[in-house]
């Protein structure tokens, strides 16, 4: 029996106060069920750390918070993260997580998350541009600086 899926829509965004520096991330996971929206918001803060690490834990974090297998549509302005998860992951599992130069790919640990996170669901991602006026995307910025200058987990 092929149970239907839940259909969720994570938006996310990093945020980093220096690079590196003090770095937030936050995720906004949307549902509409009946035509109702529910949303749900998460954030958290690192000390020491770079934008695209932030940009990484906004997506796993995001997964995460999903406590049953869904379809996700995981949208960011992070053509690092988009690019990594669609293309570049297969190249470097092929190559035993070595990038084109025959050097660790960085941020292993967190690609590595990533896509055991992305693996739990049915998972596709879509870039959209930042700073541009998308609601959800000035959401999930906002929050993550929010969470970046705040310092706190």
């Amino acid at each position: 029996m092929n149970e239907a899926l839940e259909e969720v829509t994570v938006y996310c965004d990093g945020s980093c106060l220096g690079n590196p520096g003090r770095g937030g991330w936050a995720a906004l996971l949307v549902v509409e069920r009946g035509g109702k929206k529910s949303e749900k918001l998460v954030s958290g803060a690192t000390p020491a750390t770079t934008n695209n690490r932030m940009e990484l834990m906004s997506a796993i974090e995001g997964l995460r918070a999903l406590t049953r297998r869904c379809r996700v549509h995981v949208v960011t302005d992070s053509n690092y993260v988009v690019k990594g998860m669609s293309e570049w992951r297969f190249s470097w599992e092929k190559r035993g997580w070595k990038n084109s130069q025959k050097k660790p790919v960085e941020n292993q640990d967190l690609w590595r998350a990533l896509i055991a996170e992305a693996e739990r669901h049915e998972t596709r991602w879509s870039w959209v541009e930042g700073h541009a006026g998308h609601p959800e995307n000035e959401r999930v910025d906002e929050a993550a600086r929010t969470a970046a200058a705040r310092g706190s987990p």
